[in-house]
């Protein structure tokens, strides 16, 4: 029998955006569909947004949205042009 998405355990990936406090950040990819709305919290008012996903193993796009503004990831060099002009972050979770 196959193997189904639901049967591959998911993968804990935990992301993090530098910024001003008082911020509303977002993160949205191909792992939600492009909605942003999953928010990175700023639980110290330092400017350090964080958020844990859990993801199945994959390669995935994705972006943080700031305040409206779409902006790529600045603490991961893997990135690639989408068909927007612009660059999309790209992040592998590993199976193991």
């Amino acid at each position: 029998m196959a193997e189904t998405k639901k049967n591959v355990p998911r993968r804990t990936v935990n992301f993090e955006f530098r910024e001003l406090p008082g911020k509303e950040v977002f993160i949205a990819g191909s792992f939600n569909e492009w909605k942003p709305v999953k928010k990175l919290e700023d639980k110290n008012g330092d400017g350090v947004y964080r958020c844990r996903m859990m993801l199945v193993p994959g390669v995935y796009q994705y972006k943080f949205v700031i305040d409206g503004e779409w902006r790529i990831d600045p603490g991961n060099p893997n990135f690639q042009p989408n068909e927007f002009g612009s660059l999309n972050s790209v992040l592998v979770v590993e199976s193991k």
